[in-house]
């Protein structure tokens, strides 16, 4: 991962503080179902959220690929 691409994320996961699901934010479905990715770029941010506790769980970052998710 670049320098670049490690701010635009840095960027994006403070962003989630104020507002976890703004920005590009997608629930996901099947065996990923409760969690939503966020879109950096080429880069997607794996997340869950608890609300009620005000907790975002980072599950994984990874380059999108064919089989990201």
């Amino acid at each position: 991962m670049g320098g670049r691409d490690r701010a635009r994320i840095n960027r994006a996961l403070n962003h989630m503080i104020e507002d976890p699901l703004g920005g590009d934010v997608t629930p996901l479905r099947g065996p990923y179902q409760g969690s939503f990715r966020r879109r950096v770029g080429a880069w997607r941010i794996l997340f869950a959220l608890d609300l009620e506790h005000k907790i975002i769980e980072v599950h994984d970052i990874r380059r999108r690929t064919s089989t990201t998710y």
